[in-house]
């Protein structure tokens, strides 16, 4: 071998350990993950797989570039900063807020650390972004059409149940969305011969007392705002609707899936899958500040066939056609 060859093979070979000792120190970034929700959920799991296999086809593998610490409220509202406090503690590079509540909590906790929140109604209002294309800080997110989605539940229900003339509208008493929502039902409800009134719950063990207390006086219904106690403890509330024979609409896709009558509103994947895309902006140099807040674009009307038939209710031709999915 001469001279040459000799140091061309020698530098490369003294190269391969270092190559191989480069990627071995890729940084590992850290993402802190809060959802209030509980961890076994299914509709919780699927919205986290969709999070991590979005995470995927942008180039991250966990374990190696990426880790990822999760936190789960398991529908107790008053869990949510503690659980947001042990995230902060960890020193993420990013973090991941479900909901107004842990949005809310983790931006009071840092103005340094970028937050991207996912499910949160209306971020101005919740004081959480300044401007919607431009939100400023170290926040932005994915937002959902709720309010709109409030008048689009009262005219579902007054389709499918047009006996229906009073509306208990059941919320989460600690929801902060809850009073503008109720605000919206209630200018809506006139125009469809409806009157609506509050039924507002603190703990699971409401939920029988106040389903039973509005049942007594006939042609009810119901109006469900998801939260984290409601969605947790969604079949006991499905049940007891179903017990008094109440016809209830609800948000999103999994309380019918669980036997609810029907829902309206956002996919709760897109929100996660979104996400991905914005930490992945982040962690490669994007301020978050700079990345507008976005709006869902996919609302769904999922209809449970079966649960209509056990009310002895008849869904309109046009609703069953509309529909995105039937349960039957």
């Amino acid at each position: 071998m001469n001279r040459r060859k000799f140091i061309s093979f020698a530098s490369g070979a003294a190269a391969w350990p270092l190559a191989a000792s480069a990627q071995q120190r890729e940084r590992m970034r850290g993402i802190g993950v809060m959802s209030p929700n509980a961890e076994n959920d299914p509709a919780t799991q699927a919205q986290i797989a969709t999070f991590r296999a979005e995470f995927r086809k942008l180039g991250w593998v966990e374990g190696r570039n990426i880790r990822i610490d999760y936190r789960w409220g398991s529908g107790d509202a008053a869990r949510v900063r503690p659980l947001a406090a042990e995230l902060m503690a960890i020193g993420p590079d990013v973090i991941v807020a479900n909901g107004t509540t842990a949005a809310v909590a983790f931006q009071q906790m840092t103005r340094t650390i970028p937050i991207v929140f996912v499910n949160v109604p209306d971020p101005l209002a919740n004081g959480l972004v300044t401007s919607l294309p431009h939100p400023g800080g170290n926040i932005t997110g994915f937002a959902n059409n709720e309010q709109l989605v409030a008048v689009k539940l009262l005219e579902l229900l007054k389709q499918i149940a047009p006996r229906v003339t009073r509306v208990a509208f059941v919320y989460d008493s600690m929801n902060p969305n809850g009073p503008g929502y109720l605000a919206v039902l209630q200018a809506a409800a006139p125009s469809l011969g409806m009157q609506v009134s509050e039924a507002p719950l603190r703990e699971a063990a409401d939920i029988e007392r106040t389903i039973d207390a509005f049942a007594r006086e006939p042609d009810g219904g119901l109006i469900v705002k998801s939260s984290p106690i409601l969605n947790v403890h969604r079949e006991r509330l499905i049940n007891s609707a179903a017990h008094r024979s109440l016809p209830a609409v609800y948000e999103f896709r999994f309380f019918v899936v669980d036997g609810g009558l029907a829902s309206y509103g956002t996919d709760n994947n897109e929100g996660y899958r979104g996400a991905a895309g914005y930490v992945d902006r982040i962690l490669k140099g994007d301020r978050p500040g700079d990345l507008p807040v976005q709006f869902a674009t996919k609302i769904e009307l999922v209809i449970n066939t079966r649960t209509a038939k056990a009310l002895g209710l008849e869904v309109p031709l046009a609703l069953l056609i509309r529909a995105d999915e039937l349960i039957e």
